[in-house]
């Protein structure tokens, strides 16, 4: 009876995909999407598969599944045309998280200047970190056929991040996953370009930043200072650019022979959760004689913490060190020493590639950072 049941679903299933074959060849114009249901996939897939957008990084069991599924429906690509309808459209996307903070206004800057040298214009929707926001304005703008898009901010590492808003500093996990990437896949299949600027995991060509590096020479800065007993107030555990902030720091230390268990202190990306943390790290570990901490508006915070609720001296007591050189670092008291990112170059750059030719693989181009000490910092008490 079992075998006999089995066989009838097995002949149902394909009855099904029969009928749908005929429906399909009967509509005439055959969709992707149509024919990644057929192969049982998804439209993401089937993109990467039938427009060479990263088909190297499909199986051959489902690279096989999609072409049967092609043949079968007598699917029709019209990416071509649908790209060349775009190629003349004069208006690139840029999506970004918060139009008031310094990191996206920079990026967006870079962005504006290089597409006015093209003779384009570029379109700012800000999500304001609302969750869904960032795939709703991909639809949109993918509606009004602009000729590419920018994704601008952070991706996630999966890790919870305890309750810790993940708001500000340019990283902010809106809209990642699944539906991202189709709607991504969508877009791409008609044509269009969408680049990143940060680490977003999405088979996307790529700016980022040297994060890892910068926290590295942030740490062997300190280091050379006198500095040992070292912590880190850095923002929620979920984000890949702090977590590879946070490893490079923690790299850094190891090589130099530091003791394990650097303290970290979480926070969110503000000046009151830089202040709290700052707190707590010092009650927590009151050696502590040096601070990097991994965004500008916390380092703000951690300042004013130090100063102000614990009476310490910086950098005669704690020296700071901060992260995104914002436009305000300098106007800090004391100044705050901070790695410098070159927020206005990855705008440019993103541009830059899509404007080129798409390669078989997608590209990642990673900018330097450079490290800006100020009064924040100086050498550790009784050197």
């Amino acid at each position: 009876m079992a075998g006999k049941a089995l066989s009838k679903r097995y002949v149902t299933r394909m009855e099904n995909r029969r009928s749908r074959t005929r429906s399909a060849r009967a509509g005439g114009g055959v969709t992707l999407q149509q024919v990644a249901q057929l192969a049982g996939v998804s439209l993401a897939t089937a993109s990467r598969v039938l427009h060479g957008s990263g088909a190297r990084n499909v199986g051959d069991q489902l690279r096989g599944r999609v072409e049967d599924a092609a043949r079968s429906l007598r699917y029709v690509s019209n990416a071509p045309a649908q790209a060349l309808a775009r190629s003349s459209s004069s208006v690139v996307g840029l999506i970004v998280h918060d139009v008031a903070d310094p990191y996206f206004g920079a990026i967006a800057a870079g962005a504006m200047q290089a597409a006015r040298e093209q003779e384009l214009m570029v379109m700012i929707a800000a999500t304001f970190r609302e969750s869904g926001l960032e795939v709703q304005y991909l639809r949109s703008l993918r509606a009004q056929r602009v000729r590419a898009i920018i994704l601008a901010g952070s991706g996630t590492t999966g890790i919870s991040t305890g309750g810790i808003s993940t708001a500000g500093a340019g990283t902010d996990p809106v809209g990642t996953g699944e539906e991202l990437a189709e709607e991504i896949a969508a877009f791409e299949a008609e044509g269009g370009r969408v680049v990143a600027i940060g680490e977003r995991g999405l088979g996307l060509d790529t700016v980022a930043m040297a994060n890892r590096s910068g926290a590295a020479g942030a740490v062997r800065a300190l280091w050379e200072l006198g500095h040992r007993e070292l912590g880190v107030v850095a923002g929620p555990a979920d984000l890949t650019t702090v977590a590879h902030r946070l490893d490079g720091a923690r790299r850094a230390l190891r090589a130099l022979g530091a003791a394990a268990g650097t303290p970290v202190e979480r926070s969110d990306f503000s000046q009151e959760g830089g202040r709290a943390a700052a707190v707590r790290l010092l009650r927590a570990h009151p050696g502590t004689t040096a601070v990097l901490v991994l965004s500008d508006a916390m380092a703000a915070g951690v300042l004013a913490g130090l100063q102000e609720d614990l009476g310490l001296a910086v950098p005669e007591q704690v020296s700071v060190v901060g992260f995104n050189d914002a436009p305000y670092a300098v106007n800090l008291r004391p100044a705050l020493s901070t790695v410098r990112l070159p927020l206005e170059r990855a705008g440019q750059e993103a541009l830059r590639l899509l404007l080129e030719p798409e390669a078989d693989e997608p590209r990642t181009v990673e900018l330097d950072t450079e490290l800006v000490l100020r009064a924040s910092t100086g050498p550790a008490p009784g050197r």
